[in-house]
């Protein structure tokens, strides 16, 4: 996995972790409307810090693949998910921006954390941090 690849996917777990947090804490009764716009509103804050415009579209694919129900969650089967009309150019865009583009991960991340860190905040203070690796 690329590291760009390791950063985006990042990214998309803490959005889904906190989700679950807040639907077992009964705090999630918003409709599916909203949550799309929120998830909109999340990709777009996230893109900003990528540099070139060219890459929020490859950006909200690949975050909309790895939320979509799937074995395998590898470029080529996202691709074939997000843009089934037009699968060999999804599949080359999203390889490349997780492959080869140039952008910071450090700059992805500290988005999250902006976003996160607040959302955690909200319902106390951190008590403890799980770190898991890569699933088997």
């Amino acid at each position: 996995m690329s590291h760009h690849a390791a950063a985006v996917q990042g990214a998309v777990q803490f959005m889904v972790e906190i989700r679950r947090s807040r639907a077992g804490a009964g705090l999630d009764q918003d409709d599916s409307g909203a949550r799309a716009d929120r998830f909109a509103a999340y990709l777009a804050d996230l893109a900003s810090v990528l540099g070139d415009a060219r890459r929020h579209g490859p950006l909200t694919s690949y975050c909309t693949g790895l939320l979509m129900p799937a074995d395998r969650k590898s470029v080529e089967p996202m691709a074939a998910m997000t843009a089934p009309e037009r699968t060999a150019a999804q599949h080359q865009s999203m390889l490349h921006f997780v492959g080869q583009g140039d952008w910071s991960d450090a700059a992805v991340l500290s988005q999250v954390r902006a976003h996160v860190v607040p959302a955690i905040l909200a319902h106390g203070a951190i008590t403890s941090l799980i770190v898991d690796g890569e699933p088997d």
